[in-house]
């Protein structure tokens, strides 16, 4: 929820009404909501396991009646947690694959119809660079990401003109809470630009695509240089 709530209230800033999706954990999105609200915009909450296919197309017909239309899709809601290889199974494959790729999927081609239909639209994936190249140890996660960029590419052909559709692949922009900072200051040693990032720089590049009304079909790394290394 940390990357989905620093995206939220970038849009709001914008001047977005904004409908926001939560599973169990009702109460921070509420609250999200109060802060959005505070800054002039609309907000609704929307609760939906997309875990499964059903709920995910209930959450995308009620997006769409929350405030009679979406003109933005941010696809952000995601699973992650290591896979060694003891542990690869296809009950581990089905469980990224459902949120990470199918949730997408659907809001993207339920969504995005009627975009195309009113003549308008844009939709932003968010991938990872390890759909690029895949992680060790994350492997079933990072099929699922790679997914989301041939869905970006497939949708931006399908829906194109009226409706432009783009990916961000985010490197390390919140690490782990587990993460010591030993281990921070390794990672920060192989980047090209020897840090990090923050939210914020997700952020500005969803900010940049909503602009860029000649992007479409693209995967932008916002890395730090990770995705060359």
């Amino acid at each position: 929820m940390r990357l989905g709530r620093a995206i939220s209230l970038g849009l709001a800033q914008r001047g977005c009404d904004l409908v926001l999706h939560c599973h169990t954990s009702r109460a921070p999105a509420e609250k999200l909501a109060s802060e959005v609200r505070k800054m002039g915009s609309r907000a609704k909450v929307i609760s939906a396991d997309l875990s499964k296919g059903k709920e995910a197309l209930r959450l995308a017909k009620a997006a769409e009646k929350a405030f009679g239309r979406v003109d933005v899709l941010v696809n952000s809601a995601a699973v992650f947690w290591p896979t060694p290889l003891e542990r690869l199974s296809e009950k581990e494959l089905d469980a990224f694959l459902d949120i990470n790729l199918k949730t997408p999927y659907i809001l993207s081609a339920e969504i995005g119809k009627r975009m195309k239909q009113r003549g308008q639209g844009a939709i932003i994936n968010m991938a990872c660079v390890s759909a690029l190249r895949a992680w060790k140890g994350f492997v079933p996660y990072s099929i699922s990401k790679a997914g989301v960029v041939a869905l970006t590419v497939g949708m931006a052909k399908l829906l194109g003109p009226e409706v432009r559709v783009n990916a961000i692949a985010p490197g390390t922009v919140l690490p782990p809470e587990k993460m010591s900072k030993v281990e921070i200051k390794t990672l920060e040693a192989k980047l090209p630009l020897k840090k990090i990032g923050s939210p914020e720089d997700i952020v500005k590049a969803v900010l940049y695509l909503l602009d860029a009304t000649f992007v479409t079909g693209q995967v932008m790394c916002v890395d730090g240089g990770r995705s060359i290394v």
